[in-house]
């Protein structure tokens, strides 16, 4: 192996180390010691290619953030009918919740610190689908309720369940492998509550 791509495999190595510790455990204040020994590399190293913590948290944040556009482009992107379109983000954010429970969590809290946040729906996009929304509660397909309410729902039925997951694993006497089959059962459970039929 070159010593080019030894470097890059320690770099993706750093990165996806740290992502382990911030979306799968929610370890959002691991320091670069804690990483460094996650990842069985020298402390150093993670400056040598990252420069600071910071610069590394900005990088993982950034590929987060490229996470969530990838999901509302199957919104913003698809032809598909209504329903089948929102069932398609609804697989699609209960597989990356899957992968990285607390990744919602992490951009909040990224967010909250002040940290750049691109918008993930452009304004037209968003009038389209306030749109789509209200036909489907003409057609009789939604309750009626501001368009906002029903992606707020929408969300919340997503995201609410991994974000607060080490309480009710704790409070609910749940493991890991218990937890991760309740949210995959919960794209059917979504759906028939957002849609009439």
């Amino acid at each position: 192996m070159s010593n080019q791509a030894k470097k890059d495999q320690t770099q993706e190595l750093i990165k996806e180390t740290a992502k382990k510790l911030f979306f799968v455990k929610g370890k959002f204040d691991a320091t670069t010691q804690e990483i460094a020994d996650e990842a069985g590399v020298n402390r150093t190293l993670i400056n040598y290619y990252f420069r600071s913590r910071d610069k590394l948290i900005q990088i993982i944040f950034d590929e987060a953030q490229k996470v969530e556009q990838e999901k509302s482009k199957i919104i913003q992107n698809s032809d598909l009918p209504f329903k089948e379109k929102i069932s398609k983000f609804i697989e699609s954010s209960l597989s990356t919740s899957l992968q990285y429970p607390y990744l919602e969590t992490y951009i909040v809290s990224q967010i909250n610190k002040g940290t750049c946040h691109h918008r993930e729906i452009e304004e037209d996009i968003l009038d389209k689908l306030y749109e789509d929304i209200k036909k489907e509660m003409e057609l009789g397909n939604i309750e009626k309720m501001a368009p906002v309410q029903f992606i707020l729902n929408m969300v919340s039925l997503l995201v609410f369940p991994s974000a607060i997951r080490p309480l009710f694993m704790e409070n609910l006497l749940i493991n890991d492998e218990e937890y991760d089959k309740i949210i995959s059962e919960r794209k059917e459970i979504i759906i028939n509550m957002l849609f009439k039929n």
